[in-house]
């Protein structure tokens, strides 16, 4: 399964990257609206840092209006994926965009229908929010599983982006199911990566080095030449 960055910090992006850990970057109006700077400038330097796919949102809810800003999107680079939303105006952009070779992701996904879609529409990968419909009492998972299901039986050329993560478990579940892609914050990537039992035992290795490397006859360590 590949692991998107779900942010627009570059701090965060550079600090996982280098980690080998990002397959692709997923960002969104809100997201930049919280860093510092021209969005301008950090869309392009986003597009530039991640080699893999970098979604980039259009704010236009008209067919002539994401049109427009998804062709002006798709000059950052050719890993640059428009992100349209689920709404019958996206739809219609998501298949002329298609024509003209720009990727999509079709976000705000909140049903198997929606999914089914806009993956006939044309869209390369479509976001399921399973957060949000956790929040009002759903499972969000279940619609994971159904759209997986269905791509599947139809081989729709169409990944599935699991998006509106919001703990590590939901990476483990998204991947049990067979999900192509999660997207996730930094912080879920952090608490991934972390876990207590290993903090223990790497103190007690260090501890216990410490206690044989103290005595004359301890053996050294040595690098080779």
């Amino acid at each position: 399964m590949k692991i998107f960055l779900d942010t627009a910090n570059l701090e965060s992006i550079k600090k996982f990257n280098d980690m080998g850990l990002v397959d692709g970057i997923t960002t969104n109006p809100t997201l930049l609206s919280k860093e510092k700077g021209d969005p301008e400038e950090i869309m392009g330097e986003i597009v530039r840092t991640v080699k893999g796919p970098i979604s980039l949102e259009v704010i236009s809810t008209d067919f002539e209006g994401m049109m427009a800003e998804g062709r002006r999107l798709s000059k950052y680079g050719k890993n640059v994926v428009v992100k349209i939303p689920m709404t019958a105006e996206g739809l219609k952009a998501v298949s002329a965009l298609k024509l003209e070779q720009i990727r999509t992701n079709v976000t705000l996904i909140f049903s198997a229908n929606q999914a089914l879609l806009a993956a006939k529409a044309g869209a390369s990968y479509v976001s399921p929010f399973i957060g949000r419909l956790d929040d009002i009492g759903e499972i969000g998972m279940d619609i994971v599983r159904d759209i997986v299901t269905i791509f599947k039986n139809y081989d729709f050329d169409c990944e599935v982006l699991v998006a509106s993560v919001r703990h590590p478990l939901h990476v483990i579940d998204a991947a049990k199911l067979g999900a192509h892609v999660v997207t996730l914050p930094p912080d879920v990537l952090a608490k991934m990566i972390a876990h207590p039992l290993t903090d223990i035992g790497l103190a007690r290795f260090l501890d216990d080095w410490k206690k044989v490397s103290s005595s004359s006859s301890a053996p050294r360590l040595t690098v080779p030449r």
